[in-house]
Protein backbone atom coordinates (compact mmCIF):
# COMPACT_ATOMS: atom_id res chain seq x y z
CA UNK A 1 0.00 0.00 0.00
CA UNK A 2 1.41 3.37 -0.90
CA UNK A 3 2.40 5.96 1.85
CA UNK A 4 -0.35 8.91 0.63
CA UNK A 5 -3.22 6.40 1.20
CA UNK A 6 -1.98 5.18 4.59
CA UNK A 7 -1.12 8.96 5.67
CA UNK A 8 -4.98 9.74 4.65
CA UNK A 9 -6.28 6.32 6.13
CA UNK A 10 -4.47 7.18 9.78
CA UNK A 11 -5.56 11.34 9.41
CA UNK A 12 -9.35 9.94 9.12
CA UNK A 13 -8.70 7.68 11.65
CA UNK A 14 -7.40 10.72 13.73
CA UNK A 15 -10.30 12.82 13.13
CA UNK A 16 -13.09 9.98 14.68
CA UNK A 17 -11.20 10.05 17.58
CA UNK A 18 -13.26 13.21 18.01
CA UNK A 19 -16.56 11.88 18.24
CA UNK A 20 -15.75 8.61 20.30
CA UNK A 21 -18.42 8.26 23.34
CA UNK A 22 -16.32 6.61 26.03
CA UNK A 23 -17.70 6.22 29.86
CA UNK A 24 -15.22 5.51 32.76
CA UNK A 25 -12.11 6.62 31.35
CA UNK A 26 -12.18 4.22 28.83
CA UNK A 27 -9.75 4.24 25.33
CA UNK A 28 -10.76 6.66 22.40
CA UNK A 29 -9.63 4.83 19.36
CA UNK A 30 -10.52 6.19 15.67
CA UNK A 31 -10.42 3.78 12.58
CA UNK A 32 -10.43 4.09 8.85
CA UNK A 33 -11.64 1.34 6.51
CA UNK A 34 -10.61 1.05 3.11
CA UNK A 35 -13.04 -0.18 0.87
CA UNK A 36 -11.14 -2.38 -2.50
CA UNK A 37 -13.19 0.57 -4.42
CA UNK A 38 -11.18 3.55 -2.70
CA UNK A 39 -13.77 4.41 -0.34
CA UNK A 40 -12.65 5.17 3.63
CA UNK A 41 -14.96 4.68 6.05
CA UNK A 42 -14.61 5.97 9.59
CA UNK A 43 -15.57 4.81 13.08
CA UNK A 44 -15.31 5.60 16.60
CA UNK A 45 -15.20 3.78 19.74
CA UNK A 46 -18.83 3.87 21.10
CA UNK A 47 -19.35 2.83 24.78
CA UNK A 48 -22.79 2.13 26.43
CA UNK A 49 -24.36 2.16 29.55
CA UNK A 50 -25.36 -1.46 29.24
CA UNK A 51 -22.94 -3.58 30.82
CA UNK A 52 -20.43 -5.29 28.72
CA UNK A 53 -22.02 -3.71 25.39
CA UNK A 54 -19.48 -1.36 23.84
CA UNK A 55 -18.47 -0.92 19.90
CA UNK A 56 -15.21 -0.93 19.13
CA UNK A 57 -13.98 1.82 16.45
CA UNK A 58 -13.40 -1.17 13.99
CA UNK A 59 -16.54 -2.41 14.03
CA UNK A 60 -18.62 0.91 13.68
CA UNK A 61 -15.80 1.90 10.80
CA UNK A 62 -16.67 -2.06 9.40
CA UNK A 63 -20.93 -1.46 9.93
CA UNK A 64 -20.89 1.86 7.96
CA UNK A 65 -19.15 0.46 4.78
CA UNK A 66 -21.17 -2.50 4.70
CA UNK A 67 -24.18 -0.65 5.04
CA UNK A 68 -22.99 1.34 2.30
CA UNK A 69 -23.14 -2.23 0.60
CA UNK A 70 -19.39 -2.79 0.65
CA UNK A 71 -18.18 -6.68 0.42
CA UNK A 72 -14.22 -5.92 -0.08
CA UNK A 73 -11.82 -4.44 1.94
CA UNK A 74 -8.17 -3.76 1.54
CA UNK A 75 -7.39 -2.61 5.25
CA UNK A 76 -7.95 -0.89 8.25
CA UNK A 77 -6.19 2.22 10.41
CA UNK A 78 -6.04 2.36 14.32
CA UNK A 79 -5.01 5.13 16.28
CA UNK A 80 -5.51 5.78 19.85
CA UNK A 81 -3.99 8.17 22.28
CA UNK A 82 -1.76 6.26 23.83
CA UNK A 83 1.98 5.40 23.64
CA UNK A 84 2.74 2.94 21.25
CA UNK A 85 0.11 1.57 18.68
CA UNK A 86 -3.49 0.31 20.10
CA UNK A 87 -3.52 -3.08 18.97
CA UNK A 88 -6.94 -4.38 18.66
CA UNK A 89 -8.07 -7.54 20.51
CA UNK A 90 -9.04 -10.93 19.12
CA UNK A 91 -12.94 -10.29 18.90
CA UNK A 92 -12.11 -7.39 16.56
CA UNK A 93 -9.26 -9.56 14.69
CA UNK A 94 -11.30 -12.02 14.33
CA UNK A 95 -14.25 -10.12 12.99
CA UNK A 96 -12.27 -8.05 10.23
CA UNK A 97 -10.65 -11.34 9.26
CA UNK A 98 -14.22 -12.53 8.87
CA UNK A 99 -15.12 -10.17 6.36
CA UNK A 100 -11.58 -10.21 4.18
CA UNK A 101 -10.03 -7.49 5.81
CA UNK A 102 -6.21 -8.77 5.11
CA UNK A 103 -3.92 -6.11 6.75
CA UNK A 104 -4.04 -3.24 9.49
CA UNK A 105 -2.54 -0.02 9.59
CA UNK A 106 -1.31 1.17 13.25
CA UNK A 107 -0.52 4.44 14.02
CA UNK A 108 0.68 6.64 16.93
CA UNK A 109 0.49 10.27 17.45
CA UNK A 110 4.51 10.65 16.95
CA UNK A 111 3.44 10.05 13.57
CA UNK A 112 4.92 6.35 13.36
CA UNK A 113 3.14 3.87 11.20
CA UNK A 114 3.14 0.06 11.22
CA UNK A 115 2.02 -1.98 8.44
CA UNK A 116 0.53 -6.05 9.49
CA UNK A 117 -0.97 -8.90 8.68
CA UNK A 118 -4.62 -9.43 10.67
CA UNK A 119 -3.63 -12.59 11.60
CA UNK A 120 -0.08 -11.61 12.82
CA UNK A 121 -1.51 -8.46 14.90
CA UNK A 122 -2.97 -11.41 17.35
CA UNK A 123 -0.19 -12.90 18.52
CA UNK A 124 1.03 -8.87 19.31
CA UNK A 125 -1.70 -8.65 21.61
CA UNK A 126 -1.57 -11.35 23.44
CA UNK A 127 2.23 -10.59 24.27
CA UNK A 128 1.30 -7.44 25.11
CA UNK A 129 -1.40 -8.50 27.49
CA UNK A 130 1.61 -10.98 29.51
CA UNK A 131 3.63 -7.91 29.55
CA UNK A 132 1.34 -5.60 30.97
CA UNK A 133 0.25 -8.04 33.51
CA UNK A 134 4.54 -7.97 34.55
CA UNK A 135 4.57 -4.15 34.67
CA UNK A 136 5.91 -4.19 31.27
CA UNK A 137 5.58 -1.88 28.32
CA UNK A 138 5.41 -3.92 24.82
CA UNK A 139 4.87 -1.65 21.52
CA UNK A 140 4.36 -3.51 18.58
Amino acid sequence: MNYDIMDTMVRVAMEAIRNAYTLNGNLAVGACVLASDGTLYSGCTVDSKINDFAMSAEAVAMAKALSDGKREFDSVALIADIDGYYIPDELSCKFLESFGVPEVVLADFDGNIEVAKINEVMPYRQRRKRRNSNNDTLLF
